[in-house]
């Protein structure tokens, strides 16, 4: 998307649902993007089903969801092809989404609309706060963090999420044998990420380096037509997966 000014309707909704303080480097850049009508209508007739406002206190996933099951964490999931995807494989799990653009989250409540998923949640907030304010300790059975903003200028790299302190108050949330998935098509975030996860000591890499393709269910992850461009393109993809100690 590109950069929009901050009259346009998208640009008030997604600042308002990111927050109106911040105390740390944002990993997001407002901006304007297209809002189809269909995206619009499930934001405002479908989303409030599925919406958990945010708040500076711990959430009840069990009275989120309305049952006892793992939950799975999914930051940034775009326009929720791959967040809607897993769920509807994965009935047993519940997924909490996050994300700060109204585009991908009317997108993704229309998915789970059309596919009668009861298992997905969405907090339309800046993850980082959400985290830090509404996710208990050990509570969350995975953490699904594909395809983040690269922030490829050397200037930027400050703002990628997959960095320390962050990646430690995310590792504090995995409970004990949980798991962690970072997925990028940008070979020097990925070499980034590797070495910030490699240095938390409440995780442990899965394997000698980044991850081969995950064959694993429990952590597949569908090839988006995001994905499957890049691939035709030539572009590579680095996973990673890392479990909690």
């Amino acid at each position: 998307m590109n950069a929009g000014g901050k009259d346009s309707p998208e640009h008030d909704e997604d600042a308002a649902a990111a927050g109106a303080s911040h105390r740390h480097i944002r990993s997001f850049a407002l901006r304007r993007g297209r809002v189809t009508q269909a995206q619009r209508r499930a934001h405002s007739e479908i989303l409030p089903r599925l919406a958990i406002a945010y708040r500076p206190a711990p959430l009840d996933l069990d009275a989120a969801f309305a049952r006892h099951a793992p939950t799975v964490l999914e930051i940034g999931f775009g326009m929720g092809e791959t967040t809607a995807a897993i769920a509807q494989a994965r009935p047993d799990v519940n997924f909490l989404g996050v994300e700060v653009f109204a585009a991908g989250v009317g997108a993704l409540a229309r998915r789970v609309d059309e596919l009668q998923l009861a298992n997905v949640r969405i907090i339309q907030h800046d993850a980082v706060e959400v985290v830090r304010d509404m996710i208990a300790a050990d509570a969350l059975a995975g953490v699904h963090v594909y395809f983040p903003d690269p922030w490829p200028k050397a200037r930027h790299h400050k703002r990628r999420l997959i960095a320390p302190p962050f990646v430690t108050l995310l590792a504090s949330r995995i409970a004990h044998g949980g798991y962690l998935h970072c997925a990028t098509d940008w070979q020097h975030y990925a070499e980034q990420m590797l070495d910030v996860l490699n240095a938390e000591p409440l995780l442990r890499n899965l394997h000698d380096g980044h991850a081969p393709a995950p064959t694993n269910p429990r952590l597949s992850r569908p090839t988006t037509k995001f994905h499957a461009r890049g691939k035709r393109l030539g572009h590579g993809v680095w996973d990673l997966v890392f479990v909690r100690r």
